[in-house]
């Protein structure tokens, strides 16, 4: 894949087109290799003169490493992980190059030309190969970059040259021209690459949430569409896509306020509600004196990494129906990396929360952190027997969202829940009406506390039950 980026003064301008190489900071006379995690990148200068100079970022993607080093996040089917086109689509891979290579550039500093740094230039960006996937593709180019003043060359790929009767690809070419400093430039191409993609090939966290925050800085508060930008560049991740959009939104022009609305998106100073939650959870286990702790249904690992972080917990169990989770909470957690003492501190299980499995008995404590809402309400009958029958712990920790809190987000339409994934959300009645069922049923005194922001009419944004096994 690749991009390239010109610098074209007009003829009665002073500038010397040759300054992007300084701005650029790579040398104009040599071909340099940089090696990637995805490949190798080169960066060459088709041409170079005072009156026109090009450089261009080429990436050879090693599609292969990609899938052995199982960073790739390909499409379901094994054929998808090596056929596929990423080796010539621009995506998070040339984004991931760009970040490496181009990293200077997207700074506020120049050595040799300080004056250019922050001064609009005559730039075209060109990118042979973009996706369009989804049904919105063409006009979403137009979407993302018309705002940012950016005129747009968006060209058709055929399917088949040798039938122009069928339809286009999925793909276009795509010019930029714009009067645009150059690292701005960089950083819109760095987030909406990604996003016209909307796909990306490692695992999202929250350096990502960071990286959209710092790279968005300056263009991304006010677009129009930074909803969109933010749910896709972090992979629809619901609790990220919040972190973020509470940083944004408080460098973004706000004209009214409304006091119902919840401070996340106020741009309050509070943690993210993710944050709080694992934050309460810990509290609870501290309180309920468990240093044995299972994290069932434990995703890609934030909890784990919080446990495992905190000497009190000296037994910790995480558990996933998703194999692709638990491998990412072992890098997340560095399990390879860890002496024999700590591999046997901590460690990860496939297993579902729906079937009793023996191996989670024993511990002082189960939890289930944002999980009972995934399962289909059908099979809560047999969670509630795998954990309170079969596992029964001295306690259990449960968190789920208050759908009564969901009016109170104005980004989320009304009748809508907080994930696409979540089978149901219980209000704060139907929740306990349900624990304190389970809770008799199995001999445990339950107890509630609110996670979060909490209004006096809807209640607070998570609600958390405590269940300590009577007598134990």
């Amino acid at each position: 894949m690749l991009i390239t980026i010109t610098l074209e003064p007009e003829n009665d301008s002073q500038l010397d087109a040759t300054a992007l190489s300084h701005l650029l900071r790579k040398h104009p006379g040599r071909l340099q290799t940089f090696e990637l995690s995805v490949g190798n990148a080169h960066v060459f200068y088709p041409e170079y003169s005072p009156e026109r100079t090009t450089a261009a970022l080429l990436l050879e993607v090693d599609a292969v490493g990609l899938v052995r080093n199982k960073r790739f996040r390909g499409d379901n089917g094994a054929l998808d992980y090596y056929i596929n086109d990423r080796p010539f689509t621009a995506s998070s891979l040339l984004a991931v190059a760009m970040g490496k290579v181009l990293r200077s550039a997207m700074t506020e500093t120049s050595e040799a030309h300080p004056e250019l740094v922050g001064t609009p230039l005559p730039l075209r960006l060109e990118v042979p190969v973009i996706s369009t996937r989804g049904n919105d593709g063409k006009d979403l180019v137009r979407r993302l970059f018309a705002p940012l003043g950016w005129a747009i060359e968006q060209t058709p790929i055929a399917l088949d040259d040798a039938y122009p009767l069928w339809e286009d690809s999925r793909y276009s070419s795509l010019v930029l021209t714009g009067t645009v400093p150059l690292n701005l430039a960089l950083r819109q191409l760095y987030v909406l690459l990604p996003v016209l993609d909307d796909s990306k090939h490692y695992w999202v966290n929250d350096d990502e949430a960071e990286k959209l925050v710092r790279h968005g800085e300056g263009w991304l508060p006010d677009h129009p569409e930074r909803a969109l930008i933010s749910h896709r560049y972090l992979a629809h991740q619901k609790d990220l896509v919040e972190a973020a959009e509470a940083r944004i939104a408080a460098a973004a022009p706000v004209p009214t306020v409304d006091p119902a609305e919840p401070a996340e998106a106020r741009g309050s100073t509070a943690p993210p509600l993710r944050v709080q939650r694992a934050e309460a959870v810990i509290a609870a286990l501290k309180d309920c004196g468990a240093h044995h702790v299972v994290d069932v249904g434990s995703g890609p690992g934030a909890l784990l990494r919080r446990l495992q972080k905190d000497s009190f917990f000296t037994r910790i169990l995480g558990t996933d129906v998703s194999a692709h989770s638990l491998e990412q909470a072992a890098k997340m957690l560095n399990l390879d990396e860890l002496a024999d003492a700590d591999k046997d501190r901590i460690k990860l299980l496939h297993s579902s929360a729906v079937y009793r499995d023996e191996r989670i008995a024993g511990f002082d404590a189960v939890v289930l952190m944002e999980v009972v809402e995934h399962i289909e309400p059908s099979r809560l009958p047999a969670l509630e027997d795998s954990i309170f029958a079969g596992a029964a712990p001295r306690s259990v920790i449960v968190t789920t969202p208050n759908s009564e809190f969901n009016r109170l987000y104005p980004a989320l339409a009304a009748g809508t829940m907080r994930h696409e994934d979540h089978r149901f959300e219980w209000t704060r009645a139907e929740f306990a009406g349900w624990a304190d069922a389970v809770a008799a049923r199995h001999g445990y005194g339950v107890e509630y506390r609110p996670v979060g922001e909490e209004s006096a009419s809807a209640g607070p944004a998570t609600q958390m039950a405590i269940f300590r096994k009577v007598g134990a």
